[in-house]
Formats: C-alpha cells, sequence, structure tokens
C-alpha cells in the first residue's frame, strides 16, 4: 500500500533566463527533501533545467510545478505555458532539431533521463509536459494515473491545502483538505489531517473515515475535506466544507458533487456518502477554493483528454486564485491502464 508524501508543491515561474538556475536548484532540493539517492537529485536539476530553458525560449507565462509524485516514491516536474504550442511535435522531440540556434536537446534530452515522459501541445493554446524520476526497484504506477498540485497563496511559505492518493488492492482513496484560512495555522491542520488519512485502515468506509479526521482536527482550526474512493467501474464520494469533486472524460463533465456544509474538527454533521458510475476513461476531480470553479463550466476538448497529472496541471496554472492555497488532485481507477 502506497502511503502520501505531505510536500507541497514547488512553482518556479520562468519569466526571465535566471530562472533556469533556480528550477535546477528547486528540483535538486526536492529530490533530496524526497530522499532521491545517489545522482538523481542531480537528474531532476538537469530536466527541470531543460524544461526551463525550453518555456524560456519559446513560450510566454510558463511555469515548472516541482513535487514528490502523488503516487509511488519519486518526484515529477510539471511545465506549462500558454502557447504558441508545437505544430512538429515529433520534430521537436528529435535530438539536433532547434528554432533558435541552440543544440536541439532539450525534450530529447528530457524523455531519456525521466522514468515516465508525456507531452501534450495545441498550437495556439499551449503546451504541457509531465517527466517524473520513479525510484528504481519498486513498482510504479503508470504516468496517467494519479496527479496531484498544491499551491500556497501568494507570499505565504506554507501551504494549509494538501492532497493524498493511497491505494490497496483494486481501490483508490483520494483526499484534499482545505485547512481554514491559511498561513501556519491553516497547514498544522492540513498536515494533521494527511497524517491521519495515511494512519486510516484502507478498507474503513468513507463516513467513519472522516469521523476520524474530524477528531484528529479537534485541536486545529479545522478544514474542508472531500474524500473519493473509487473501484474499477464506481467511485464514492463523501464531504464537508467547500472541497467540489467532478468526474469528466473527453465528452465532458459529468458529476458535480456537493459537499455538505460544515467544518472537519469544529462543527460537522454526520457525513453521508455518494456512489456514482465511473465509465471508461473517466476521471475524477476533487479541488479546493483556490480553484475557480469556472474551469468546468465549459472545458475544452483539449483539457478534457489530459492525462490526470496535466490535467491538474492546467488547471491549476490557468485557474488558480493567488490569494488562497489552491490544491487540485485528479485520479482514475487503478486497473484502467492496466
Amino acid at each position: 500500500m502506497t502511503r502520501p508524501v505531505a510536500l507541497p508543491t514547488a512553482l518556479v515561474r520562468i519569466d526571465h533566463y535566471s530562472a533556469v538556475h533556480l528550477a535546477a536548484a528547486t528540483a535538486r532540493s526536492v529530490a533530496q527533501r524526497c530522499g532521491l539517492p545517489g545522482a538523481m537529485p542531480d537528474r531532476a536539476a538537469v530536466l527541470a533545467s531543460e524544461l526551463a530553458s525550453n518555456l524560456d525560449k519559446h513560450a510566454k507565462d510558463g511555469a515548472l510545478y516541482i513535487q514528490p509524485l502523488p503516487l509511488g516514491a519519486g518526484l515529477e516536474v510539471l511545465a506549462a505555458d500558454r502557447g504558441p504550442g508545437m505544430p512538429e511535435l515529433g520534430r521537436c522531440l528529435a535530438d539536433g532539431y532547434t528554432t533558435t540556434g541552440t543544440l536541439g536537446a532539450g525534450l530529447g534530452a528530457v524523455s531519456r533521463i525521466a522514468t515516465e515522459f508525456t507531452i501534450r501541445t495545441r498550437v495556439g493554446v499551449g503546451t504541457l509536459v509531465g517527466a517524473r524520476l520513479a525510484l528504481p526497484g519498486q513498482p510504479q504506477p503508470v504516468c496517467r494515473d494519479a496527479g496531484l498540485i498544491s499551491l500556497p497563496a501568494d507570499g505565504e511559505q506554507d501551504c494549509g491545502d494538501a492532497g493524498a492518493v493511497v491505494e490497496d488492492g483494486e481501490r483508490r482513496t483520494a483526499m484534499v483538505v482545505d485547512g481554514l484560512g491559511h498561513g501556519p495555522r491553516a497547514a498544522d491542520a492540513a498536515q494533521v489531517a494527511l497524517r491521519a488519512f495515511a494512519a486510516a485502515p484502507p478498507d474503513q468506509p468513507l463516513s467513519q473515515l472522516l469521523a476520524a479526521l474530524h477528531r484528529a482536527l479537534r485541536h486545529t482550526r479545522g478544514a474542508a475535506v472531500g474524500l473519493l474512493r473509487l473501484y474499477a467501474a464506481h467511485a464514492e464520494y463523501c464531504g464537508i466544507g467547500n472541497v467540489r469533486a467532478l468526474t469528466v472524460s473527453p465528452q465532458g463533465v459529468h458529476h458535480r458533487l456537493t459537499a455538505q456544509p460544515g467544518v472537519v474538527g469544529w462543527k460537522m454533521p454526520a457525513p453521508w456518502t455518494h456512489t456514482i458510475p465511473l465509465p471508461t476513461g473517466t476521471t475524477a476531480v476533487l479541488h479546493s477554493d483556490g480553484i475557480t470553479p469556472q474551469w468546468a463550466q465549459a472545458p475544452s476538448p483539449f483539457l478534457l483528454r489530459l492525462p490526470p497529472p496535466l490535467l491538474v496541471t492546467n488547471v491549476a496554472h490557468a485557474h488558480r486564485s493567488g490569494r488562497d492555497d489552491a490544491t487540485v488532485l485528479a485520479v482514475k481507477p487503478q486497473q484502467e491502464f492496466r
């Protein structure tokens, strides 16, 4: 059974060439905090440096999101921008291809170094890249299974939001927690919730799990919590507070689930659980109110076809409110890509 890692996402905006060095240093530091051994922190730095350099040369409004893997042991570097996209993606991935007179080794080098590499691009819209380094010698979920980004409010060092995914057998359980307010006390509440979530029995009903989180959070400022449990063809949802849940597929947005009012840790009603179908190709999404809900009102076909790691990157990059902590989590049933 995999357990969550309680590190928030490191955001590096690529608005100047000097940010390339910052991206490399950040990736190396996150890899070390993740406990990646040997030369893996240096490999993480190379991934971040190449992706940041590519953004600096070719894109606008580019950023890197660097963090532990939401499932399995390792690190991922996610890149997003708002254009111009790549009309000839195959050529862009080939060594030696360049439009700026450089050696043209960027994306090709990233695809070779990364354990898993995913890219999606649309001309006039932008490009999304996911590069993962998985710890050797352990079974790893495939890249498209789960995505998670948690970011503090602008100007804050601590993140009062958090998310996690655990798997056991053929089910996955996901949580997004939003500590009330933001800053250190909100972050404390989120970390308490993460620890209680990780310690819970994997087969515990969601209503009982939420009650356990309520007890754990009694000595904090409290939180909003959304829980999802995914099986092969259906999911269960249980939530209190302002965490939103919905399901999406290439055909559009399907179920939109509203949590019960209340505060976990303070005033919580008796929780109830919804059951919803999960047809093949469906992705379940949880997000805090630091993500503006407009992203799901009329999402583009490009967004709806993204695998979870790139879906959350797109949503966080384009629809995050900098005034609050923000978390978005997307996950598919475990066996869909087996």
